[in-house]
């Protein structure tokens, strides 16, 4: 007979953990996120992430308003003391003129201020999505919206609005032998995360006509609206709806914009605009959360935003502009037959489609060990994990120079 001993190491080994709750089985770690890592490797080109290029960051200026900020002994108390959960009152206010810029007529009260545009997403998950209730949502979309409303463990339905080849009837039907009901559609309307592509007014239209239908609230991710490069601009949904009901009190467009893409994403602030109902629901989510976004941080982007909001825009639109042109020239010169992409008016993306037998997945681990060339597979975009033989490429931190080299050597593996 022997006697089955445990050495220290084993013990050491034991992990304890206690018993979940049902949602968290569906948190998942962002495949972009984990991907950010390879950027701290020695000579890997990413067209992984999103990153805002640091080079544009207004560093002076950020020194400047935080020196600013922190001169008045006054003001430094309040700014470096919990704040109000809807935000900065004045910053909420450049908001509101910002949105009416937009055709958006609103007020600092339709107005709440978010830890990025992120934070946004997983509020309204928590609002409006019980578990079994559908999620209407583009595929593919956002991975950072699955993230946020998984946790509310939904059923997904897949959005079509530029086909309009899916009656309201369908989506409850659906939801109903699902378990529950159509709670939500959400769309990025500009430049979307990850295809790059825009939707017409028709599909905006189309989307409005659909959700007045089900008795659904939209969000509208605007993340990258401010970035075109070419043709004109298209009304937020938002604007669209307030047009055709009199209010945004009467408006079911939720509004998620950011200044992250423009100034820079260190300050995470962002904003939801909605009507009042919907943001004092809101504010209750965020005092439960983290209490307020940081009021400095805050103050600093009131400054920015008041100072040098549209000298911002314009710059990196002409930024970003060149290292799209470059991105579209390298793909039409060295991708191989057979593979299509999207030509974006504007945003930080292209979204590539590859032969059906190419996993991008498999390619990716190759791409890194053989090319230093990052991508993101297209599965990650896929509420059911389709999309298999697609990636998206981002060609905002890449220099020009890089661009060219690490799309002729990506073309070169596929």
């Amino acid at each position: 007979m022997t006697t089955e001993t445990t050495s220290p190491d084993s013990v050491r080994d034991r992990h304890w953990e206690p018993s979940y709750a049902s949602r968290a089985a569906r948190l998942q770690a962002s495949e972009i996120r984990e991907l950010l890592k390879l950027l701290e490797l020695p000579d890997i080109i990413s067209f992984a992430g999103g990153i805002p290029d640091p080079d544009l960051f207004p560093k002076d200026a950020v020194r400047e308003a935080y020196g600013s900020a922190l001169g008045d002994d006054g003001q430094a108390g309040r700014i470096l003391q919990y704040s109000i959960s809807e935000g900065d009152p004045q910053l909420r206010v450049w908001i509101a003129g910002h949105m009416a810029s937009k055709g958006v007529a609103c007020t600092a009260e339709n107005i709440l201020i978010t830890s990025g545009s992120q934070q946004a997403l997983e509020f309204l998950g928590k609002l409006l999505l019980s578990p079994s209730d559908t999620a209407l949502v583009t595929a593919p979309t956002y991975l950072g919206a699955l993230q946020a409303f998984s946790a509310s463990e939904p059923v997904y339905d897949q959005l079509q609005p530029a086909m309009g080849n899916r009656t309201a009837s369908s989506y409850h039907e659906a939801a109903t032998a699902a378990g529950g009901a159509v709670k939500l559609a959400y769309a990025v309307p500009d430049f979307a995360n990850p295809t790059g592509e825009t939707l017409t007014l028709e599909g905006r239209q189309t989307l409005l006509s659909m959700a007045r239908e089900l008795d659904i609230p939209i969000i509208e991710d605007a993340a990258y609206a401010a970035l075109r490069y070419d043709g004109d601009d298209i009304a937020p949904v938002q604007a669209l709806d307030v047009a055709e009901t009199g209010s945004i009190d009467a408006s079911r467009v939720i509004y998620c914009g950011t200044f992250s893409k423009v100034f820079t994403p260190g300050l995470r602030v962002g904003w939801i605009c909605a009507s009042r109902p919907i943001i004092h629901r809101l504010t209750l989510i965020k005092q439960a959360s983290d209490l307020n976004s940081a009021a400095i941080n805050q103050a600093v982007m009131r400054h920015l935003a008041e100072t040098r909001f549209d000298d911002q825009v314009a710059q990196a639109r002409r930024h970003y502009r060149i290292k799209r042109d470059t991105m579209l020239a390298a793909l039409k010169k060295y991708m191989p037959s057979g593979t299509h992409w999207t030509e974006p008016e504007g945003g930080l993306f292209v979204w590539v489609t590859l032969a059906p037998s190419i996993n991008t997945s498999d390619l990716l681990k190759r791409s890194v060990a053989d090319a230093g060339v990052a991508f993101v597979p297209g599965h990650a975009f896929f509420a059911d994990g389709s999309g298999t033989n697609t990636l998206r490429l981002s060609f905002s931190l890449p220099d020009v120079q890089t661009i060219d080299r690490g799309i002729e050597k990506l073309a070169g593996l596929i």
